[in-house]
């Protein structure tokens, strides 16, 4: 199993350097960073750097890790744009980039900026779309496509990626469309969970492949949940009282180790650890350090 880091969106880049770095240094596989503009708050003031310029900067700077975005809103860029600054990436750093694509969720962000936010349905078939012009602009010499909402005439993208292919994962658990697009185009998928939930949505994307006559095999599974790992029962539990809306594991160390042995078990092959609960800096690359050693074993 793979095991990758997610930084909090709104530390400094110096900080956000510091701990790519340090994780590449420890034995992390991977480096993944969230493409929002801004906080889903009321109070949207907070510094919020773009992804994809970030990840440039980390990608020339960090030479070992997997990079990609978790996820692209695919409303912020047409598909042909995004997918030249992917394979652009994927030539700074050697072959190491993964494209993470979703259909768009954060309201806030299109309304300040004045990028439409369409319905569900809407986002969904747009995702749909790019999916097709991304995949094609990276393997063919031209691209023509005359969709709903895109439309591309002999359209070129050199260089073409490093990676044939470049790694396209597709982010969200909806289980009639997205699980359905992600069975369709995907060579990885993402989804916050715990086992329970991945094992649930692991035999849905598994149906939906077996209806379009792909190999579920050949689509990398990877989740995402908050980390409270603590030797403290107190604080232990108090955060398995707390409602906390994302999914998330609490544990001690032991706790910790065998639930990502489940995960391992039911087919995960790669768990992300995001920052947002783990304190400050010093707290940060203690708990990432006794991860990677003590659960992870590397």
């Amino acid at each position: 199993m793979r095991f990758s880091f997610w930084p909090t969106p709104s530390q400094r880049f110096e900080d956000v350097l510091t701990l790519a770095r340090h994780v590449e240094r420890t034995g992390w596989d991977g480096f993944w960073y969230a493409d929002h503009f801004m906080p889903n708050a009321a109070d949207t003031s907070a510094p919020w750097p773009e992804a994809w310029v970030t990840l440039s900067a980390l990608g020339a700077l960090v030479p070992r890790l997997r990079i990609g975005t978790l996820v692209v809103g695919n409303t912020y860029r047409h598909p042909a744009v995004l997918a030249k600054m992917a394979a652009t990436l994927d030539h700074v750093t050697g072959g190491r980039v993964v494209l993470g694509l979703g259909s768009g969720w954060q309201e806030n962000e299109h309304r300040q900026y004045g990028i439409p936010f369409y319905t569900v349905g809407e986002r969904l078939a747009r995702l749909d779309e790019a999916c097709t012009v991304i995949r094609s602009l990276f393997s063919q010499p031209k691209t023509s496509f005359d969709g709903r909402f895109y439309r591309l005439e002999d359209a070129s993208l050199e260089p073409k990626p490093v990676q044939q292919p470049l790694p396209l994962l597709i982010g969200g658990g909806g289980e009639q469309v997205t699980l359905r697009i992600t069975a369709r185009h995907a060579d990885e998928w993402n989804v916050w969970g715990d086992p329970a939930i991945l094992a649930h949505k692991m035999a849905i994307l598994d149906g939906h492949c077996r209806q379009l006559g792909r190999d579920p095999k050949s689509i990398r599974r990877t989740a995402v949940a908050l980390l409270f790992m603590s030797d403290d029962p107190d604080y232990l539990a108090r955060m398995r009282a707390a409602k906390i809306p994302q999914p998330h594991l609490v544990g001690t160390v032991e706790e910790i180790r065998a639930i990502v042995a489940e995960y391992a078990r039911i087919g995960v092959d790669e768990l992300i650890v995001p920052d947002f609960t783990l304190g400050d800096m010093a707290q940060k690359i203690a708990t990432l350090d006794r991860f990677i050693g003590e659960v992870a074993g590397r």
